[in-house]
């Protein structure tokens, strides 16, 4: 399985692909769009949508994991973040792979066991997990590629398979209306 991991952003995207088989993790890509030139908002959502797909179509992933934005006070970047998360959503759909949304806080503590590890600390675990040398400059990046082993830690999880892969009670209940007997 292939996950694609995004840290969405409208003046820096982060992503990640990491290919997972078995238990084992393996890094296939990470990096950033560097939108911070680029003034046209539209423009920079057309650029999003556009390098996600080369990504999508270059390495195959079945599966989006991305962050979910947090509540901030400046109503005017939530909604370009918002932007930049659907855009991003878009281009996965178009492509037919599953979506799934984590909180910051929940990758985290997915990755470090403290919901309030700073950017530096995820990091670096996730740099002693993969054994990767060379880290990248943006945090984006490594952002992404924690969402990517959040989700793969999520979907390996017994829990997981427990409840057929729903996502919520109301799901868990349409797929296993035998268990409420």
């Amino acid at each position: 399985m292939i996950i694609l991991g995004v840290d969405p952003g409208t003046n820096i995207l982060g992503y990640a692909l990491l290919k997972v088989e078995s238990k084992k993790m393996e890094l296939l890509a990470m990096g950033v769009i560097d939108l911070q030139k680029v003034g046209d908002t539209y423009e920079k959502l057309e650029k999003i949508f556009t390098r996600l797909i080369s990504l999508i179509e270059e390495f195959k992933p079945e599966q989006l994991a991305i962050e979910a934005p947090f509540f901030g006070k400046n109503v005017q970047s939530m909604l370009k973040l918002g932007r930049a998360q659907g855009v991003a959503i878009a281009a996965a759909l178009s492509r037919n792979l599953t979506v799934t949304e984590y909180a910051p806080r929940k990758i985290k503590m997915a990755i470090t066991g403290n919901g309030s590890a700073s950017k530096e600390q995820v990091a670096g675990m996730l740099q002693k997990i993969l054994t990767i040398k060379d880290m990248p400059k943006f945090m984006d990046a490594t952002d992404a590629l924690g969402v990517a082993v959040c989700h793969h830690f999520e979907m390996s999880s017994p829990l997981a398979s427990l409840a057929g892969g729903a996502k919520s009670w109301k799901e868990f209940i349409a797929k296993n209306p035998d268990r409420l007997k």
